[in-house]
């Protein structure tokens, strides 16, 4: 078996999200970056944790996964958002832009059926804070089929724990293939 895809969202996991006092931890530092659909002189204003660099990376040089970005930012994720990092560049879920008024237009996370098209059966970890109870479910569908899934879900507004990364490697290490190695 391949090592799992490591699913990685940006907004609410690695950007956390403002508290209700317009607040972002003490622990993510500001910078401003240009998307690739705006101009200059109208950056987006982004807050990351340096730390998450670091964690990221010891979970990649195992080798015991491999890495994908599954976020909005699409090819934005590599060029901006992971050299602020200290990631490698990264592929993407090439994910489109649908015309939705909410993230959960089918009960659901909007991205799930094109995630699920991409991974076909490949076992995955998927780190993202907007999961409902139905993308539990497919995970759950999905694993009991042959392919193991992992949802992890980080509060949006603190994003990404150190806890977050232990629970995916200890998953990853009671594989299958993580256990023949």
């Amino acid at each position: 078996m391949r090592p799992p895809y490591l699913l990685l969202d940006i907004d609410g996991v690695l950007i956390p999200f403002p508290d209700e006092h317009g607040s972002t931890p003490a622990t993510h530092a500001r910078h401003d970056v240009v998307p690739a659909d705006r101009s200059a002189d109208n950056p987006v204003t982004v807050w990351l944790n340096p730390d998450h660099g670091h964690l990221l990376m010891d979970i990649i040089r195992t080798g015991l996964v491999t890495p994908v970005w599954c976020t909005s930012w699409r090819q934005d994720a590599t060029t901006l958002i992971g050299p602020l990092l200290g990631l490698p560049p990264l592929p993407h879920v090439d994910l489109p832009r649908p015309q939705i008024t909410t993230s959960h237009p089918n009960g659901y996370l909007w991205k799930r059926d094109h995630v699920d098209a991409w991974l076909g059966d490949a076992p995955a970890v998927w780190i993202d804070d907007d999961f409902t109870g139905h993308d539990h479910a497919w995970a759950a569908e999905r694993t009991a089929r042959g392919a193991a899934t992992l949802l992890v879900q980080p509060d949006p507004h603190r994003g990404l724990q150190s806890g977050h990364l232990t629970e995916v490697t200890r998953w990853v290490a009671r594989l299958p293939s993580a256990r023949a190695s």
